[in-house]
């Protein structure tokens, strides 16, 4: 619909010559709003909250210093077995050694003595 059928003003020419139309409040008035800050005193206090973070923030703390002491003491059983067999590997790796020793002195023993490197 066309506001000038609305306004019962047919043949305007003009949106100036509609008559004025304001919103108004309603007869009486609005409702108060309430605005005043109430909130509930529901729940715990901050300090039990702080408690209860804190005793959760310890007792992590606690668990992983014992994680701790587990975990150092498997690391020192596991250097203890290895410097346990330490000497076996020496001897192992003194044998190997050895062995290439004797075979890079046959091999020059092999080698013809006027032998020089090319240059």
């Amino acid at each position: 619909m066309t506001e000038s059928l609305i306004r019962n003003k047919p043949g305007m020419a003009s949106v100036k010559d509609m008559p004025i139309l304001q919103d108004g409040p309603p007869p009486g008035g609005f409702a108060p709003v309430r605005y005043a800050r109430r909130i509930p005193n529901k729940g715990p206090s901050a300090m039990a909250i702080f408690l209860a973070a804190f005793g959760a923030f310890s007792y992590g703390m606690y668990q992983v210093g014992q994680g701790n002491k587990i975990r150092r003491a498997l690391k020192e059983e596991k250097y203890a077995a290895r410097r346990a067999i330490l000497p076996m590997l020496q001897a192992e790796e003194d044998e190997r050694l050895e062995s290439r020793r004797k075979c890079i002195q046959f091999w020059e023993m092999d080698a013809p003595c006027n032998w020089r490197a090319p240059s």
